[in-house]
C-alpha cells in the first residue's frame, strides 16, 4: 500500500530550475501552508551530493531527464513518497526501484510546439550559416558565406509521432520532400504526413537533412551509427532535437572531423550540461544550442501548473497523472 502524506507538512524539493523560474511559471497558491518548498538553481552530478540533499524531503520535482534517479539513489531516500517529472517519459527514472519502494511517480503534459520550432530553427539556421552570419555583421566583416535553399530538397524524419509530425508540417511549407522510419511506421501513416517511408538506411541515403525524433530506450540508443552517417554524405546534416544517446556520439565526432557530414545542429548530448571542454564545443561544423527545445514560457506554465496539481492530488489522496511507458 502507497504511503499517505505525513501529518506534519511535507517537504518538497525543486530541482535543477536553471533559470530560476519554477514558482514563477505557474500559480503555487493551493500549496500555501500544505507544503515547504525548496528550489535549487545548481545541478549536482554526484550521487552522494543528490542523496545527501534530498535526503529529508518526502516530494521531489524532477525536471525532464536533468538529474537521474537510478536504483541507487532512490534507495537513498527514506522519505520520498512522491516523484513528479515534468513530461509524460523519463528515462532517467528508475520506475521498478520506485514501485518497489511504494514511491509514486507522477508526469505532468506538456505543450509539444516549442521543440519543433526549434528544430525548424536549427535547419534554417545551418543552411544560411547563421552563427557565421550573425558573428560578421557584430565584427565589422560581411558576406562570407552562400546559403543554400530548402524548397526542393529533402528532410528525412526519425519518427513521426507528436513531435515529428510538426515538423513534417513546416516542411511540407517550405516545399520540401519528405522521407520518414520508424520501428512501426506504416506507408499508410506516412502518407497522412506527406512523407514516403523508407527503412532507416535508405532515410540517410536519401535525404539532404535528417531530424531525429525518437524516444530514448533500449531499440534506439546507438540506432544512428557511422553507416547512417557516411550514407547522409558530405551535403548532409543531422540534426538531434531528441536525446543525445540516439547517436553513437564516437561515430559523430569522427564524421564531423573528416567532413563526411556537413555537419550536425543538435540541442540534446550523451552528458548534460555538456562538459567545458567537450570536443563538440569546438567543432565548426556543429550547430550547438543547451537543450532548450522545451524551454519556452508556455511550456513551463503548464509543467509547473500539473506540478502543482499533482502535488495536490497526492496530499488529498487523488488520482495523479502517471507517466507513459518507455
Amino acid at each position: 500500500m502507497t504511503p499517505g502524506p505525513p501529518a506534519s507538512p511535507p517537504r518538497v524539493a525543486v530541482l535543477d530550475d536553471w533559470q530560476q523560474v519554477a514558482l514563477s511559471s505557474a500559480d503555487w497558491s493551493p500549496l500555501e501552508g500544505r507544503v515547504d518548498v525548496d528550489v535549487y538553481a545548481d545541478h549536482l552530478t554526484d550521487e552522494d551530493a543528490v542523496a545527501e540533499r534530498l535526503a529529508s524531503y518526502e516530494v521531489v520535482v524532477a525536471m525532464r531527464e536533468r538529474t537521474p534517479f537510478p536504483r541507487g539513489l532512490v534507495e537513498r531516500l527514506p522519505r520520498l513518497r512522491l516523484l513528479v517529472t515534468t513530461g509524460r517519459r523519463n528515462a532517467a527514472v528508475d520506475l521498478t526501484a520506485t514501485a518497489e519502494r511504494g514511491i509514486v511517480v507522477s508526469g505532468t503534459e506538456m505543450v509539444l510546439t516549442g521543440t519543433p520550432e526549434l528544430t525548424w530553427g536549427l535547419i534554417l539556421a545551418a543552411h544560411r550559416h547563421l552563427e557565421t552570419e550573425l558573428g560578421n555583421v557584430r565584427s565589422g566583416r560581411w558576406q562570407t558565406t552562400v546559403g543554400t535553399e530548402l524548397a526542393g530538397r529533402t528532410l528525412g524524419l526519425l519518427g513521426v509521432g507528436r513531435l515529428g509530425s510538426v515538423v513534417a508540417r513546416y516542411a511540407r511549407a517550405f516545399e520540401m520532400e519528405l522521407v520518414a522510419w520508424s520501428p512501426h511506421l506504416t506507408d499508410e501513416r506516412a502518407a497522412e504526413h506527406g512523407a514516403v517511408r523508407a527503412e532507416l538506411d535508405d532515410v540517410f541515403a536519401r535525404s539532404d537533412v535528417v531530424s531525429v525524433h525518437l524516444p530514448l530506450s533500449s531499440r534506439s540508443r546507438g540506432l544512428v551509427g557511422s553507416e547512417q552517417l557516411r550514407l547522409l554524405g558530405p551535403d548532409g546534416w543531422l540534426v538531434n532535437t531528441s536525446r543525445g544517446p540516439i547517436v553513437d556520439e564516437g561515430a559523430l565526432l569522427d564524421a564531423l572531423r573528416r567532413h563526411t557530414i556537413a555537419g550536425v545542429a543538435q540541442d540534446v548530448y550523451d552528458t548534460e550540461p555538456l562538459p567545458a571542454e567537450h570536443p563538440l564545443r569546438a567543432m565548426d561544423n556543429a550547430l550547438l544550442t543547451p537543450h532548450i527545445g522545451y524551454v519556452t514560457r508556455q511550456n513551463y506554465a503548464r509543467c509547473f501548473g500539473d506540478v502543482v496539481e499533482d502535488i495536490g492530488a497526492w496530499l488529498e489522496d487523488r488520482p495523479l497523472r502517471v507517466l507513459e511507458p518507455r
